[in-house]
């Protein structure tokens, strides 16, 4: 998977749980953007701390990288550098796309 692949997930997911509500009031449980974080939220179970709280913070919560490095106490470019981390991650540890 590419890193505009991971992002692009990313800003999926951010969508999402920002528009929750409505996609648990339409009942839209079997869309692909749902298996997306459940596949993202899987791997994160096993991220270290750090990159989980980022995760979380900024996809899940949708803070800012501003808002979340006045919350933690860190710089913004902390906060860049530990995202940055967070997509490395998140391509070492998602599943080979598999050539047919």
């Amino acid at each position: 998977m590419t890193t505009k692949q991971i992002k692009d997930d990313l800003e999926n997911i951010k969508y999402y749980y920002y528009r929750k509500k409505l996609f648990d009031e339409q009942g839209l449980s079997n869309t692909t953007v749902i298996e997306t974080v459940e596949t993202y939220n899987n791997i994160m179970t096993k991220a270290p701390a750090k990159l989980y709280d980022v995760y979380y913070s900024l996809y899940v919560k949708n803070h800012t990288q501003e808002s979340f490095s006045d919350e933690v106490g860190f710089t913004q470019q902390y906060i860049a550098i530990l995202n940055k981390k967070l997509i490395s991650y998140l391509k070492e540890h998602l599943p080979k796309e598999e050539v047919v």
